[in-house]
């Protein structure tokens, strides 16, 4: 069974882009626009990572990351920061890895399977 990796992005063609690189490396998406959808999904569906933009319309990543990791059913899933936000490497406590867009796809993959313990 392949892993499923939450994209949460407010941008379209960002969440677009992401879900083809990740599928085409072999891996289920389920995308959310904000932070509010996102902490919905991985409450109802088993996610092995996220990937998170931070500046995002009605909840912030930054306030979804801090609902996830009180959580303690969610609070292990890896979180890979993907934003253009200056200070972005602070955000978050414990991040996986954190990029700038626009992303490497390569350098993105290579994160994720490290994270995922499959590279």
């Amino acid at each position: 069974m392949s892993k499923r990796i939450l994209v949460v992005d407010d941008e379209a063609d960002v969440r677009s882009f992401l879900t083809a690189v990740l599928k085409k490396n072999g891996y289920e998406t389920v995308t959310a626009s904000d932070g509010r959808k996102a902490l919905e999904i991985v409450k109802e569906q088993p996610v092995d990572l996220v990937t998170l933009d931070l500046m995002m319309p009605n909840q912030t990543g930054t306030d979804f990351y801090r609902k996830l990791v009180k959580d303690d059913k969610l609070s292990q899933i890896p979180v890979v920061i993907i934003s253009g936000l200056p200070g972005r490497h602070l955000a978050v406590k414990e991040p996986v890895a954190v990029f700038d867009k626009p992303i490497d796809p390569d350098e993105l993959m290579a994160a994720i399977e490290r994270a995922l313990g499959e590279g």
